[in-house]
């Protein structure tokens, strides 16, 4: 296809270069009024969007100046906690003989965990309005998430002021909101998600970095205005207040851990900064919402800044020694990241982490030297040289006395700070096998442990296996520390009769 629009393309510029003058000239007043028609198409069509969204938002301000309804909050759900099962030490230059023979193992069931679905979009497509000749200057205003400087059109005078949290002020102000001054200002947004590839949680924290640099930090304007262009980029939210500040709330398609929420219309939705108490809430909807989702399908291109590189060497293995540099930006958009489970499922918590992309100035650093170490070898013999990597190249450590609580990490996380547990490893392990070796892969959660396993596709493999769906997965278990164990071997005091399946994508 795309050759061939070359190929038409080529074909009328020959054309148009063997006209004679007068044939040029008309060709190109054909041209001249085929744009001006398309022109005034497009003119025409952003007018109907514009419309459309602005009765839309009338509508909603008009229900907003109802009396708005008193919801009790829900119980918080808590972060599970469990007795973590110490990892395995296996002494330098020892390790347990393993049966060579496939055993199949049994296993309780299988968690499958939904595909991310396409992110929200707006009611009717915002498209950017131009700048015509009479209009003044446009305006940036810059603004700053995560260490990563981006700006977007806005002028100051176009500034929303509530002289009250009541229904008819906010009402008023939504209006106001609603007007082309602040069209450019969502278009720009929206851009930049899309170029960032921000995830829906992302690109919430982003809205309130630039509203707060507009409005200043706890201001009732910056939250209007946070959820107003979050509410036009598609999404679901509500807005409360206790008499005094205004709070917005976002639907999410997974519940979230210690976190404060109220129930309305049987959805779960959050306040923003995590304020509980009796509100009164406008539950109104706005047409086509959609809640968030706290997968991360794709790289978030956040501006790299590099910290100090770290060191992680095999011990079984000591040509495998690489230093590697996280991103700073990247580790405090991992610390806002809320912990959350699928459905009501808190096993399903790890795939959030395990699915989330390596960033690519992670896998250029890490996977060239990777590959070296693999060269060559075969299948089994390459995942055992990684496994004994992750087994031995990274220090355990107990959450609890790292965080004071049960933290996940992404494998960034792992690469960077000086400790990791059993389930940093798994996660870490599974990302890098299917990056490097193309390998399926899944998790397997035990009552206080979390491991691996890895489906073989050449040659036989060896040790402890479980089937699940036609897939042989053998178990690489990142948690047996020391001087690691191969691929096959289970840690010690696993009942796999009690073992869940995490199918990975």
């Amino acid at each position: 296809m795309h050759v061939q629009r070359i190929a038409i393309t080529l074909f009328f510029l020959l054309g148009f270069m063997n006209m004679n003058a007068q044939e040029k000239e008309t060709f190109q007043q054909f041209n001249e009024r085929r744009q001006n028609r398309f022109n005034k198409f497009k003119e025409q069509k952003q007018k109907e969007f514009e419309e459309f969204r602005r009765k839309r938002n009338e509508e909603f301000a008009k229900y907003m100046r109802k009396d708005w309804e008193r919801i009790d909050p829900s119980p918080i759900v808590p972060r599970p906690k469990e007795d973590p099962i110490p990892p395995v030490v296996t002494p330098i230059h020892e390790e347990r003989p393993i049966d060579t023979t496939p055993k199949p193992l049994p296993y309780d069931e299988v968690i499958l965990v939904p595909e991310p679905e396409p992110q929200p979009k707006p009611v009717e497509p915002i498209e950017e309005l131009p700048v015509q000749p009479t209009d003044p200057p446009v305006s940036n205003i810059k603004f700053v998430f995560w260490g990563t400087e981006e700006k977007v059109r806005f002028n100051k005078k176009d500034r929303i002021h509530l002289s009250s949290v009541n229904e008819n002020s906010i009402a008023d102000a939504w209006i106001q909101l609603s007007k082309e001054a602040y069209t450019n200002m969502i278009f720009d947004c929206l851009q930049i998600r899309k170029n960032r590839q921000l995830c829906d949680w992302a690109y919430l924290k982003m809205l309130e970095q630039l509203s707060e640099t507009i409005y200043g930090k706890g201001a009732n304007e910056a939250v209007l205005l946070m959820a107003y262009i979050y509410c036009q980029s598609g999404y679901k939210m509500r807005l409360s207040t206790d008499g005094a500040k205004l709070y917005m709330m976002f639907a999410s398609n997974h519940i979230i851990y210690n976190w404060n929420y109220y129930q309305i219309d049987g959805e779960n939705y959050y306040v923003f900064n995590n304020k509980t108490g009796k509100v009164r809430i406008c539950t109104q909807q706005y047409p086509k919402e959609k809640a968030m989702s706290l997968a991360i399908p794709k790289e978030q291109k956040l501006d790299f800044v590099a910290t100090m590189g770290t060191t992680h060497t095999s011990k079984r293995n000591t040509d495998i020694s690489i230093t590697v540099s996280a991103n700073k930006n990247m580790l405090d958009f991992y610390n806002s990241y809320p912990t959350s489970m699928y459905g009501n499922n808190f096993v399903t918590r790890w795939a959030l982490y395990a699915n989330m992309p390596m960033p690519r100035y992670l896998s250029q650093e890490l996977y060239p030297k990777m590959r070296k170490a693999i060269a060559g070898l075969s299948q089994l013999e390459a995942v055992n040289r990684v496994l004994n990597w992750v087994q031995t190249g990274f220090e355990y450590e107990y959450d609890d006395k790292v965080w004071g609580h049960d933290r996940a990490f992404f494998p960034e996380e792992s690469l960077f700070y000086p400790y990791c547990d059993c389930e940093d490893r798994s996660i870490m392990l599974t990302r890098i096998i299917r990056d490097l070796l193309g390998l399926k892969c899944i998790l397997i959660y035990y009552p206080g442990h979390l491991a691996a396993a890895v489906e073989l596709t050449e040659g036989q493999g060896r040790g402890d296996y479980i089937e699940c769906n036609g897939h042989k997965y053998f178990i690489t278990d990142g948690t047996i520390i020391g001087y690691g164990a191969p691929v096959g071997q289970t840690m010690n005091g696993m009942d796999n009769h009690t073992a869940k399946i995490i199918l990975l994508e």
